[in-house]
């Protein structure tokens, strides 16, 4: 016959907080273990792209870990993806170059 089991704890609602695994122990009963929430990886706030290089972990594993596994070498590393970095950089450039150009036909329209 199939043993019955019954959860632990209070909340007997098939919940994402619930959740379980089916274990035999040693003395051969069927119980449940309570399985965690496994944490998800950093998504970029402009482009919504996971990002890479950085391992997903709670805040109390973060506290655990090297400062390599939390971060990316790079301007913004480990905040906003590697497009994102780009375009701030590209739009930046442009910005600039748009600058000179308006400093060029201002002295140019100077000398006319």
């Amino acid at each position: 016959m199939v043993q019955r089991i019954t959860y632990r704890r209070r909340l007997s609602y098939n919940t994402r907080s619930n959740r379980v695994k089916k274990v035999r122990t040693p003395g051969g009963k069927l119980v449940f273990q309570y399985l965690k929430k496994r944490p998800t990886v950093p998504k970029c706030p402009v482009t919504g792209l996971k990002i890479k290089g950085v391992k997903p972990a709670t805040n109390q594993e973060k506290s655990r870990m090297s400062k390599r596994l939390k971060t990316v070498t790079r301007a913004y590393g480990g905040v906003l993806s590697h497009k994102a970095v780009r375009d701030k950089i590209v739009r930046a450039f442009l910005i600039e170059e748009q600058k000179i150009v308006m400093k060029m036909l201002i002295a140019k329209g100077k000398k006319e």
